[in-house]
């Protein structure tokens, strides 16, 4: 099943070995090689930071291949897989039609099988990461997305997904917000989200939620408390205020403020006007979204002295660790309190995490690592994303999370920039 005709090349956003390459090359458009196979013709595509582990060289990659794993665009062609003779598998492979405006989470998922079905898709034993030697990435007219009835969400079918939100407020919001927002559900929001989850849902964070004392704070039941509404304060770090940190900031005051919870947090960055958009960012979102609690954005010594004052030199409740080098979760490390939780969602190479078992075992740290699983979490994605398009809704202000729409041609000089802090999120209309 096809639309009309495609041509036989397309404009692609290419990654050459070793490193610091990139190039905007005409390359073969993609057919479909398996039954299960969606081609997408790509409307916009997004640079994202995982993105520059490659470019600078440190993925241990030398194969050349097509960049970038944050991509929306329109279904071109299915294969032989969907349609209604595909009932009992998801819903997708009867649903989905030529025509159908659709966003892809950045890993494949088939949808099927246990890891999957237990929510943890970023990691199904099918799966593949959009942009990597092992599949093609985004940056380009079209894209093969395999496993496409179990990956890809169907912006055209608001009852596809389940909400908060009702049909009716789905598909209006999906009818007024621009693919340069909706484009954020392939990785940055979703990750974003992924890391306050974990952060707010954390074991070692419920004394302070129930002010129950640990290990009464797991069970149910009267127990003396010797927690005051002081200990209950919850203190976060967040560490990088890249795109998927400023999702995390934005998420993280979601939940506490939704709550009525009394928090502070310290977002940090070295990057001087990565904490100024922090900080503008925070200024627009509305005081039902902000709560009654503290949240500033500093650099990485006046966060420490921050962090110092605000908990008497205890730590924080939780740390947020979206950078994914030795020196941010090392910083983690010595903001996060004894019992506490360092969550790290950033991208982590070759170098050994630097802890000793020593050093683990003082302080009693739980570390959650890892890929978010983007297609479990887009549902709390997506009503994020409609209840916050204050910040998420516009492109090119200090105070929005893109900072730039260019065509692809500007792709070389874009990369660049973006390796070199001089701009924010970045994305690419593959027609211009």
């Amino acid at each position: 099943m096809a639309s009309n005709s495609m041509p036989e090349t397309m404009t692609a956003i290419r990654w050459h070995p070793p490193s610091f390459d990139i190039r905007v090359e005409s390359i073969p458009v993609p057919k479909i090689q398996d039954p299960d196979d969606v081609i997408v013709k790509v409307t916009l595509a997004a640079l994202c930071g995982s993105d520059l582990h490659v470019y600078r060289g440190h993925a241990g990659v030398d194969k050349i291949h097509t960049s970038g794993h944050e991509f929306i665009g329109e279904v071109v062609e299915l294969g032989s897989s969907f349609g209604a003779h595909s009932q009992g598998r998801p819903d997708l492979y009867t649903t989905l039609k030529v025509g159908d405006k659709v966003v892809s989470p950045f890993t494949v998922s088939c949808g099927e099988c246990n890891v999957c079905r237990m929510g943890y898709t970023c990691r199904c034993p099918s799966g593949s990461l959009f942009g990597s030697p092992a599949l093609e990435g985004g940056q380009a007219q079209y894209v093969r997305v395999p496993k496409a009835g179990g990956t890809l969400f169907n912006l055209s079918d608001a009852k596809s997904w389940p909400s908060e939100l009702s049909d009716e407020m789905k598909a209006k919001a999906l009818a007024g917000i621009a693919d340069s927002s909706l484009l954020m559900l392939a990785d940055i929001l979703p990750t974003g989200v992924f890391a306050a989850v974990q952060a707010m849902n954390h074991p070692k964070v419920l004394p302070a939620l129930t002010g129950r004392p640990w290990p009464a704070s797991f069970f149910p039941g009267d127990a003396i408390s010797t927690v005051l509404p002081e200990d209950r304060i919850l203190s976060f770090a967040i560490i990088g205020l890249g795109p998927v940190g400023l999702c995390a900031c934005v998420s993280l005051l979601d939940m506490l403020s939704s709550q009525s919870l009394p928090f502070q947090i310290v977002a940090i960055d070295p990057v001087e006007s990565r904490r100024e958009k922090a900080m503008a960012v925070y200024a627009k979102i509305d005081q039902a979204g902000k709560g009654s609690g503290k949240f500033v954005a500093q650099s990485i010594d006046d966060a420490k002295n921050t962090v110092i004052t605000w908990t008497g030199g205890v730590g924080c409740t939780a740390v947020l660790e979206i950078v994914g080098n030795p020196s941010a979760i090392s910083l983690a490390y010595d903001l996060v309190r004894p019992f506490g939780a360092i969550v790290s969602v950033g991208v982590h190479g070759e170098p050994q995490v630097p802890f000793t078992g020593r050093q683990l075992y003082n302080k009693n740290v739980s570390f959650d690592f890892g890929r978010c699983p983007a297609r479990a979490m887009f549902p709390l994605a997506f009503d994020l994303l409609v209840k916050r398009q204050d910040v998420f809704g516009e492109v090119g202000g200090l105070d929005s999370l893109v900072d730039r729409i260019v065509g692809a041609k500007e792709a070389p000089e874009i990369y660049a920039a973006f390796d070199q802090s001089k701009i924010g999120k970045a994305v690419f209309d593959m027609w211009k």
